[in-house]
């Protein structure tokens, strides 16, 4: 009977690209003992790059040990771990080769993969950043004697892990999945994950078609927009299946949650990475406001997802990092369960996108009405399963 190895990898980026290295550990999966260790500082690189690399240096190690063994790969990275899978495509040209190479190591059939949270991977994560901190003043990491060398080194920051956590999302937002269609999978999958998608009510500005963000005035619920609130709640309270409620921290969101928890009896949990795009200068304006006073700032907005709204404004790529943080985060609080989020235009846009693989232009191509509900399901093998959109029967 093959023998069972455990390789757990990491690797880190401070700046994404900026200087790199990676971690990799093979354990004995009876004992928990290490058995081989490897870890390099890389040069510039993203933090995806550094964790393929980990990866690489995981599965050679524990080929060295024993070439016919099994190996069980335990990453935090959820990006490596769906696309080794063979779930999600690998799109970016910096990983194609990395993961060509890690498929080249051991017959596929012998290697299975696991994402495990940050907290489960430390080993590794410290083996990655020892290369770092080694690679900072010029010298390698040495197994051994790398943590007693390398003392005075600083710490890694909370600001370049959530960094690396973006940065991941953000790949793992435009990687589409090649699993069979929603569905057709496997029939024990369990309950999926899902998200009921609220836009807030209206606002004064809403009617008016004006850009109102995370950069404006905040503006409260309209008479009306407190009426599509309580329709709303009065709408989810007689369905009966939302088991939690997840707000945006702008007021409108928060006013609308309001109202339906009044009805439901549960609590509201605010989430940051709910909020809505800051629009920067255009905050306030009508869409021809905006091409009348920034026309070529416009254009270029609407030409492309990495273009921020004049003023310091924040772009739609961006945006989409902070949402899918805010997913993956929500996913792992709520597994299995239904939850209501209460958020914006954007957020709810983006979701549906990256549910179903689409470029980011198609969210100019969604309709999205105010106190409309949306909903996605998100199975446990990494499919998503958009299930409405732009629902206001509710409201009639």
């Amino acid at each position: 009977m093959a023998r069972t190895l455990i390789v757990e990898a990491d690797g880190g980026s401070r700046g994404n690209p900026g200087p790199a290295g990676y971690g990799a550990v093979v354990l004995d999966p009876e004992t928990g003992e290490a058995l081989a260790e490897a870890a390099e500082f890389i040069g510039t690189a993203t933090n995806n790059v550094a964790e393929y690399k980990g990866l690489v240096a995981g599965l050679r190690a524990a080929h060295a040990l024993d070439p016919q063994a099994c190996v069980q790969v335990r990453m935090d990275s959820k990006l490596v771990v769906e696309q080794m899978s063979g779930r999600w495509k690998i799109k970016h040209p910096d990983m194609k080769p990395l993961a060509a190479e890690a498929r080249s190591v051991f017959p596929p059939d012998r290697v299975t993969y696991e994402w495990i949270p940050r907290a489960q991977n430390k080993h590794a994560d410290r083996l990655a950043n020892e290369a770092m901190d080694a690679g900072k003043i010029g010298k390698q990491w040495e197994p051994g004697n790398s943590k007693a060398a390398l003392a005075a080194a600083p710490a890694r920051s909370a600001a370049a892990r959530a960094a690396d956590e973006a940065a991941e999302s953000a790949e793992a937002a435009d990687a589409a999945p090649s699993a069979p269609p929603a569905g057709w999978g496997a029939p024990d999958l369990g309950p999926p994950a899902t998200f009921v998608l609220l836009r807030h009510g209206e606002t004064a500005l809403t009617p008016e078609k004006r850009f109102s963000g995370s950069g404006g005035t905040d503006p409260e619920l309209s008479a009306a927009g407190r009426r599509q609130a309580e329709a709303t709640a009065a709408a989810l309270a007689a369905r009966g299946t939302i088991q939690a409620v997840v707000s945006s921290p702008l007021r409108r969101c928060r006013e609308t949650a309001g109202a339906v928890v009044a009805r439901l009896g549960l609590e509201v949990r605010i989430e940051e990475g709910l909020r809505e795009t800051d629009f920067g200068a255009w905050e306030g304006l009508t869409f021809a406001e905006v091409r009348e006073r920034f026309p070529e700032d416009l254009d270029a907005w609407l030409g492309s997802a990495r273009v921020a709204p004049t003023g310091g404004g924040e772009s739609f790529a961006a945006v989409a990092r902070r949402v899918a943080v805010a997913r993956d985060k929500l996913l792992a609080r709520y597994a299995g369960r239904t939850v209501l989020l209460v958020t914006h235009v954007t957020p709810v846009k983006t979701l549906v996108r990256l549910a179903l693989g689409a470029p980011p232009e198609s969210l100019f191509r969604m309709e999205l009405s105010a106190a409309s509900l949306s909903a996605v399901a998100y199975f446990s093998d990494g499919n998503a399963s958009v299930r409405l959109l732009n629902d206001t029967s509710h409201l009639r």
